[in-house]
Order: structure tokens, then C-alpha cells, then sequence
């Protein structure tokens, strides 16, 4: 797996094109699944694991790599699949989600594909995992299950979704009377992702509107332009990146491509990598890039976007 990062430029052309890059992987011998490799740092044997004393259940432990100690999670085990056994025989995938470095500890792990966006789609009803899934696609007639890895997260470590008084005092104008109106067009794939964001824009008094990719949120847009009532129903833009049938990158990019809402503010609202994010913050045209999750970041982003929007006349 020496290299697995390697050629960044071209990835980052990749991912301005709604396509992406995913490490396939196996958490039993049957079904495979895919991760962004942006997310992936690197892939390794699974090294020895030093057991942590009232851990929860599916930490296999925490290892020492390059003078870090990181937590391994049994990704089997996380989404209610049988614990993976032989652990020396498998394999961890270091990631870094949420401004957190963990593993996962996985049964195998197969080759990295290039994808389309528009070819991953949100999981079908009834789906064995779906309550852990974003979205599937089809490789090779193969069928690749893309978890919700910021729902696992959540379950097993837990995120901070609070909003300090400390912010909420500093905005105490802002939020008893709205900078602007309109409502913020939230676009996440990723169900507890949305529940955090709308959790946060309460506690500041800001309504938003949901969608669950980026093709839903840019209908919804066209819909409000078409009207001409886009900037009195929608105040600003919060989206994530990785979405199935149009990333947040796309988005962007087609906001800005329409005259009748080329002005709109979009925030990139996401765990990627925050370096690349910033390379491409540039390259797609959005105001600005907020790594998840940090309540009270989110909420400062989201004041000053408002403010920056209304002196501007929007």
C-alpha cells in the first residue's frame, strides 16, 4: 500500500469533476465497501494492540504509530457485524475524519476505483446495514456499500454539538433579530451530519432547509431562481462535499455558473482534509471551508457569512 496518497494533483482534478477516488474493502468475505481515499493517511497490518480498560466493545485497542498513540475500531463489529477475528491476519486503514486520526480495523482490503458521483446513489430501503450507509454504486456489477462513517463516530466516541454561551453572547443581536432573511439550504448525505448542523442553527435562531445531496439542494435552488424569489428564501449555503449524484464541489461550481445565483454565499462544510479543502475552496469558487465538526465554529462561520452577505447588499 507504499504510495496510496501519492499523485495529489490529479485527485484534486478528480474531485473538481463530481468523481472521487475510493479504497475498496472488505469487513467479512463478501461485501465490499469503499472509502474516499482522501480521508485515508495510509493502510497497514494490522500491528499489536494494547487493550484499553472500559474501552467501548468495538475498540480492538490503540497502537503506537510514528510516536502517535490512535484507537483502533473493529469496523465490522461497529455496524453490528461479528467481531473480526485473527486481527494479525487483517488490516488497519488510517483516516482522518472529523480533525481525528483513528483506524479501522478491516478484513481485507482489495484496490482503489475511480468513480463518478452521479453513479453513487443514495442506499435502497430494506438494505442489511442501511441505518450506517450513505450511498452505494455498482463496480464491475459489483455492488460497493459506502458507510456512514460520522454516524459510527458518533456512536462510539460521541460529538460535541453545543453551542457555547461565550458565542452565543457575543451574537446576542444577531440572533434575536435575523441579519437577513431567507433560511441556509443545508446539503449532507449523511443523516446525523444534518441533525448536528440543524441542531446548531437553532441555538443561534437561524431556520435552514434540508437536502440530502447536492442535486437535490441545486433543484432546489433552480426552483427558488426560477420564481425569483432566491434570495428572499434562501440566505446562504452550507454543503458538504462527499454526496451521492452531485458532490458539494459540483455544487459549487454550477451555483456559480447560474447568473441568478452566481452571488449566493456557499460554505464547504466537511472532514476532509483541510488542506486540500482550501486548494479547492479557490478552484470552485466557494466563500469559505469549515472542517467538521465544531459547533461553535460552524455557528462564528455562519454569523460572519451573514454579515459579510448583507454588507454587500445580497
Amino acid at each position: 500500500m507504499a504510495g496510496l496518497l501519492d499523485s495529489i494533483d490529479q485527485r484534486t482534478k478528480l474531485a473538481g469533476h463530481n468523481r472521487l477516488e475510493l479504497l475498496l474493502f472488505k469487513l467479512d468475505e463478501l461485501q465490499s465497501f469503499g472509502i474516499n481515499v482522501f480521508k485515508v493517511q495510509e493502510v497497514i497490518h494490522c500491528p499489536q494492540l494494547t487493550r484499553i480498560p472500559q474501552a467501548n466493545p468495538v475498540v480492538c485497542g490503540v497502537a503506537n504509530m510514528r510516536g502517535k498513540t490512535i484507537s483502533v475500531i473493529d469496523l465490522a463489529a461497529a455496524v453490528g457485524k461479528p467481531e473480526l477475528q485473527n486481527k494479525e491476519d487483517r488490516f488497519v486503514i488510517i483516516t482522518e475524519y472529523n480533525r481525528v486520526v483513528q483506524g479501522f480495523l478491516v478484513y481485507a482490503v482489495e484496490r482503489i476505483v475511480n468513480v463518478n458521483w452521479e453513479n453513487i446513489h443514495a442506499p435502497p430501503r430494506g438494505a442489511g446495514l442501511v441505518s450506517y450507509l450513505t450511498a452505494v454504486t455498482r463496480i464491475d456489477e459489483q455492488l460497493i456499500e459506502i458507510l456512514d462513517v460520522e454516524k459510527i463516530l458518533s456512536e462510539i466516541v460521541g460529538i460535541e454539538d453545543v453551542v457555547s454561551e461565550t458565542v452565543r453572547d457575543e451574537h446576542e443581536d444577531e440572533m434575536a433579530q435575523p441579519i437577513k432573511p431567507g433560511k441556509i439550504l443545508v446539503a449532507d448525505d449523511s443523516a446525523i451530519a444534518r441533525k448536528q448542523i440543524k441542531k446548531t442553527l437553532d441555538q443561534i435562531n437561524q431556520e435552514c432547509l434540508i437536502a440530502k445531496d447536492g442535486a437535490e439542494a441545486l433543484e432546489m435552488l433552480q426552483e427558488f431562481a426560477e420564481k425569483g424569489t432566491l434570495y428572499q428564501e434562501v440566505s446562504m449555503v452550507i454543503s458538504d462535499v462527499e454526496m451521492p449524484e452531485m458532490d458539494g464541489y459540483t455544487l459549487t461550481t454550477e451555483i456559480r455558473k447560474d447568473p441568478r445565483m452566481c452571488e449566493l454565499y456557499v460554505m464547504l462544510h466537511t472532514s476532509l482534509s483541510g488542506v486540500f479543502n482550501q486548494a479547492m475552496v479557490r478552484q470552485v469558487g466557494a466563500n469559505n471551508f469549515i472542517a467538521k465538526f465544531n459547533p461553535d465554529e460552524l455557528a462564528t462561520g455562519v454569523f460572519e457569512a451573514l454579515e459579510a452577505t448583507k454588507a454587500l447588499g445580497q
